[in-house]
């Protein structure tokens, strides 16, 4: 399992959960949100095992319990596939079908869509498959409230967005070990420059939607500030990592090596603040919604 997706999927979960419009028994919503976890999990071990592979040569990677041999393929395929069954089972008892359903799909979606076939066969892996981690705060929400409403496809959206920045600021920097690997990133298809210029344009997108759930009424003050603050530091440090020279490492010569490894950081810099930026814009509907802190933007009636 990778213990830091599972935190952040679980968080989006919980925070689709509390934001929805129903009252959800506290033990079946512990335990939706539980099952959230265990499809996380079995999506993650099913993602290792096909993946032993290439992340044994990488550095990234490697010390996985896969690749290093702590846990054989065969093991973390039957763990993923009884965890796999048994969130979604667990989740129709708990909440309902509908949840249940989402959670399978977004099993499915990652573990064979993006695993076996989007992640080594184009470099819009991340774009498509992106939608697998997409699905939490609606599963959260739709564990709720029995349907997906617009709010919850709202939500779905932003992290839908937020997914390419975050994950192509990463390959900037690690572009060599998925050139390595044979994993056609966009930095390893398309070049950095061009990787650059679509984490600043889907930045901008992103950020930009973000706002929506003050639109609709779902995020009040506290919401909007952090998406406001949030989004304007997210746009600064997507355009350093745009008008720097992130990712050139293999093709820099002697003296061109200082401008790279400060583009590099700036891609760290963007890929370390994007995971605490999307943790903020959830934490502020949870604070809305779940602790009585909402308070309606004025002149906006949802």
């Amino acid at each position: 399992m990778k213990p830091r997706v599972m935190t952040l999927v679980v968080f989006t979960a919980f925070s689709g959960l509390v934001a929805a419009p129903a009252d959800m028994d506290p033990v079946l919503a512990f335990m939706s949100i539980l099952c959230v976890a265990m499809g996380a999990g079995a999506a993650g071990a099913l993602n290792m095992a096909y993946d032993a592979d290439i992340d044994a040569t990488m550095k990234r990677t490697r010390k996985r319990p896969v690749p290093r041999g702590a846990v054989s393929v065969s093991n973390a395929y039957g763990f993923g596939v009884v965890a796999a069954v048994l969130s979604v089972l667990l989740m129709a008892l708990s909440s309902n079908y509908l949840a249940a359903g989402l959670l399978a799909f977004s099993i499915f979606f990652y573990s064979v869509i993006y695993t076996m076939i989007l992640k080594r066969s184009t470099p819009q892996n991340i774009v498509i498959g992106g939608a697998a981690g997409a699905f939490p705060p609606m599963i959260g929400w739709v564990a709720a409230t029995g349907e997906v409403s617009l709010d919850a496809v709202v939500l779905f959206m932003i992290i839908f967005l937020w997914t390419p920045p975050h994950s192509w600021a990463l390959a900037l920097y690690k572009s060599g070990d998925y050139a390595a690997a044979g994993v056609p990133m966009m930095p390893v298809a398309k070049g950095p420059k061009s990787t650059r210029l679509q984490i600043l344009l889907y930045s901008i997108v992103m950020v930009v939607f973000a706002g929506a759930p003050v639109l609709t009424g779902l995020g009040g003050l506290a919401y909007a500030a952090t998406s406001l603050g949030g989004g304007a530091l997210f746009m600064l440090l997507a355009w350093r990592v745009f008008a720097s020279r992130a990712g050139e490492a293999g093709s820099a010569e002697e003296g061109e090596l200082y401008a790279v490894r400060a583009g590099d950081k700036a891609a760290r810099d963007l890929f370390a603040y994007s995971i605490g930026y999307l943790a903020a814009l959830f934490a502020a509907l949870i604070a809305e919604h779940g602790l009585g802190a909402y308070f309606a933007v004025p002149g906006v009636t949802g």
